[in-house]
């Protein structure tokens, strides 16, 4: 069985790729395709995105808690795969025929972009990550990503030279998610024995799969539908300016969840044979970690962004850096909610209390959103996003009260919290000391790092050998 600090480390290796390769693109993109070329692109993968949910349906939890739980037993793995991938393929294929239904139907104002982005929804036909993270084999899934990565990011400098090349841009970007799904494929039959699933096999997997949608649908509404709005209410520029707001705040989010990705399949495993206090261990330690990465990183954007995103990006995106300094606040709700679902929740298939706490994020969205977009456009969206995920965070963290140590979890954020305000203090002063933005920048950062870091040199200094906390996991019985 894969240890969970290589997994952590493959998981950390690849989102540090995809923390440079958008970096690198980003500016480059922005200024050849422009906002209104990035707010087509955008909506029109908002739009087959919602298609593809509907496509994999609550698979990708519900895959990887599945496998988790028997892996151990090969028979019964081979079955399971069976029976849930004929189930996802089917599902593939019906939402396949309706997609096209819409835009010949509804689809007319951008319909080659939409046609093309149905590469991307084909590719769900092909998706089986969901097999690999239950088994824990998160190094083949990685080591597809980076080269899929590498790949696309080199043919968008090779062939995107002018606006017109956005339809070959969508290409691009649709035809390399396909391709990650297919490479996975030659490595599947060492891992499972193929077995004809019968209707009894296969439409078992109906209900929990529809359970485990409603809360992927419901996240969508702040997910995806605010650029839908912002499209349809504002103008297409607002949904390029929310876009890259968004991509970026999703570079930090990435290496912050991509603990959950590690974890889930782990203690769902360690349900299954009833290691109860292992599992209460690895969600104090979580806490920990994720207090004290995603508080330097919150304070961190709100602090850099308005002057970093109009050297990045260009004055036409001054807008985005705003919207960061807003969206940057939903990283802590995110950070903790983000342990309690995929380490307590999924795992425990307490599928009720994440359905009602991700409906209400989205009510709350949608109420927001809808007085404030036509008002403030992208910072309206990015308000009602702040709104969902507090809502989120807050009634997960009502219901599991008596489950989990939830008092001691805000005493430790309480103490990472205050030294990241400190730190957020002094490097915001040094706009009256400095006034070159160039200067400034990498000051801000440099300093705010040496002043976080040294304040949390007790944590530091009992996990230094490994990622946090990833010593006591490995040495640790599992």
């Amino acid at each position: 069985m894969s240890s969970i600090k290589k997994n952590f480390s493959y998981n950390i290796i690849y989102q540090i790729l995809i923390i440079i390769l958008p970096l690198v693109t980003a500016p480059y993109v922005a200024r050849v395709i422009g906002a209104e070329g990035n707010g087509i692109y955008s909506y029109t993968y908002s739009i087959v995105q919602y298609f593809a949910l509907f496509a994999m349906l609550g698979l990708n939890n519900y895959g990887n808690r599945t496998i988790a739980k028997c892996r151990d037993n090969k028979e019964k793995l081979s079955k399971e795969f069976c029976s849930i991938y004929f189930f996802q393929l089917c599902m593939s294929a019906f939402t396949l025929m309706i997609y096209i239904v819409y835009i010949c139907t509804f689809g007319q104002k951008y319909f080659i972009f939409a046609l093309i982005q149905m590469i991307y929804l084909l590719s769900t036909c092909f998706d089986i990550n969901w097999l690999f993270f239950g088994l824990e084999k998160f190094k083949l899934t990685v080591t597809r990503n980076i080269i899929i990565r590498i790949l696309s990011t080199i043919f968008i400098f090779i062939f995107v030279k002018t606006e017109k090349d956005l339809i070959l841009y969508t290409i691009l970007m649709s035809g390399s998610h396909l391709l990650s799904q297919i490479l996975l494929w030659p490595f599947l039959k060492r891992e499972v024995n193929f077995v004809r699933p019968n209707f009894k096999d296969v439409i078992k997997h109906l209900k929990p799969n529809f359970i485990l949608f409603i809360p992927v649908i419901a996240v969508s509404i702040y997910k995806i539908m605010d650029k839908i709005m912002l499209g349809n209410m504002t103008n297409i520029n607002n949904v390029g300016y929310y876009e890259y707001a968004e991509r970026i705040i999703n570079i930090p989010l990435g290496v912050i969840t991509a603990l959950g990705t590690v974890m889930l399949p782990r203690i769902s495993n360690m349900i299954a044979k009833g290691e109860k206090d292992n599992v209460k261990y690895y969600i104090d330690k979580s806490m920990q970690f994720m207090a004290f990465l995603s508080i330097p990183i919150c304070f961190g954007l709100i602090t850099v962004a308005p002057n970093f995103i109009p050297i990045f990006l260009g004055n036409e995106f001054k807008q985005t850096g705003i919207i960061i300094q807003y969206l940057a606040i939903t990283i802590l709700f995110i950070s903790w909610a983000n342990i309690i679902r995929t380490q307590y929740l999924i795992p425990n298939e307490k599928d009720k209390t994440y359905i009602i706490s991700v409906i209400i994020g989205a009510i709350v969205n949608y109420i927001i959103n809808i007085i404030l977009i036509p008002i403030y456009q992208g910072i309206g969206a990015a308000i009602g996003t702040i709104g969902a995920e507090l809502s989120v965070m807050m009634y997960q963290t009502y219901i599991v009260r008596k489950e989990l140590n939830i008092k001691k979890y805000m005493r430790d954020w309480l103490k990472f919290l205050v030294n990241g305000i400190i730190m957020f203090v002094i490097i915001i002063l040094m706009k009256n000391i400095i006034n070159s933005t160039y200067i400034l920048i990498p000051i801000q950062i440099l300093l705010g790092a040496i002043i976080y870091l040294g304040l949390n040199y007790k944590y530091i200094l009992s996990n230094i050998k490994y990622v946090p906390f990833l010593k006591k996991l490995q040495t640790r019985k599992i």
